[in-house]
């Protein structure tokens, strides 16, 4: 199985969940990227020593995820459901790989993710037909402005349904003491526990 773990700048927490992962499951593919991070950074120090605390050394450098990356997963889990979201809008193909961490060993709120992901599916879909038709008669400004207009109704009906979502998110602890780091490393290893639980 290829493990993939996202997050938003690949420092913080999806290290962490590789780094537990690799440890705990050997066998596995394990690799992370983030959403919007900067290639070739290091993890960051805090993450190191809360990883080597658990006797986990890890050399680990940065990347932003890629249709690459997503392909080559089975499965994707992400530290926050906005991570889940971005992934849906621009890599829509593969929805059905994508899960939160906390949303995936849980299996709670399977149903309304499911119609999530059909609404933005759906939207998605009328978007690009609308910029289709009618990129020729509007610039980059007024295409954003009209598509917000056009689409406000299915836009509000995923706002409704995100409501109903239990709170699945990993809060990113960059920035903070050690301390913060510990405690967020100590959530991501309670859902990579339950993640082995599953599938041992």
């Amino acid at each position: 199985m290829n493990v993939l773990f996202i997050c938003t700048g690949n420092t913080c927490r999806s290290p962490m969940a590789e780094g537990l992962l690799k440890s705990k499951m050997p066998k596995l593919n394990v690799k992370s990227a983030g959403t919007t991070a900067m290639n070739h950074s290091p993890a960051s120090n805090h993450t190191i020593q809360a990883l080597s605390e658990k006797g986990i050394d890890m050399h680990h450098y940065s990347q932003s995820v890629s249709e690459e990356l997503i392909e080559w997963a089975d499965i994707v889990l992400t530290m926050t459901t906005s991570h889940k979201q971005l992934l849906i809008i621009q890599f829509p193909e593969q929805q059905d790989k994508y899960f939160t961490l906390k949303e995936y060993v849980s299996e709670a709120d399977k149903e309304i993710w499911k119609q999530i992901q059909k609404a933005y599916a759906d939207l998605e879909e009328k978007r690009a037909l609308f910029i289709h038709n009618h990129q020729d008669m509007m610039n980059n400004f007024q295409l954003h402005q009209s598509v917000s207009k056009e689409f406000q109704k299915e836009i509000n009906e995923i706002q409704r349904l995100e409501s109903k979502l239990i709170n699945y998110d990993i809060s990113d602890p960059f920035g903070g003491g050690l301390e913060l780091y510990r405690n967020t490393m100590k959530e991501i290893e309670d859902c990579i526990d339950l993640f082995v639980q599953k599938h041992t």
